[in-house]
């Protein structure tokens, strides 16, 4: 008699991850996105430009217009890949677990069971406080890379699925 049994699963019968409905982030998330490219490209550019004024070089100077409309052009591409990334920003709470997605060069979507929950906490940034914006953030337990930070929740949502969440901790202790 077989103490130990390891029966192969239909793949087919198994549920298809595209029927899960998840629910988008904040449009107003995006701001933020746009916001933090702006920032980011405008200290690149300025430490080129400076670098330009107070350089004697005759190469560098020849070069800075060059360089300046390649940061340009990056800049656009960036908009591009933060617009694309942002709609891949979703999520969904279901009765055991919740799921998040994210990335679009590297998608990533992480599940992870309530009962593997460690602690929870919600952050604003000084941007987000201004547009209403919060983020919670969900650890798991152990080092598995399971943690979820879901960016780009409207204030109450956030706080709403944080006391959802609360309870459910709660519960189980």
């Amino acid at each position: 008699m077989a103490l130990f049994s390891n029966i192969q699963i239909d793949v087919e019968s198994l549920p298809k991850s595209d029927q899960l409905v998840l629910v988008p982030i904040s449009h107003t998330y995006f701001k933020i996105i746009i916001l933090n490219c702006i920032i980011a490209y405008a200290v690149l550019i300025g430490a080129l430009s400076i670098f330009n004024i107070f350089s004697e070089d005759y190469i560098i100077n020849s070069l800075f217009w060059f360089l300046l409309g390649f940061l340009v052009v990056l800049f656009f591409i960036s908009l591009g890949f933060g617009y694309l990334s942002f709609k891949k920003r979703k999520y969904a709470f279901r009765e055991e677990d919740i799921t998040s997605s994210q990335g679009y060069l590297v998608h990533k979507i992480v599940t992870l069971p309530y009962n593997r929950i460690q602690h929870i906490e919600i952050t604003r940034t000084f941007i987000a406080r201004k547009l209403g914006l919060s983020t919670l953030k969900i650890y798991s337990a152990g080092e598995s890379g399971g943690d979820v930070a879901i960016k780009g929740l409207p204030k109450a949502v956030a706080e709403n699925q944080y006391a959802f969440l609360t309870k459910i901790i709660n519960e189980r202790l």
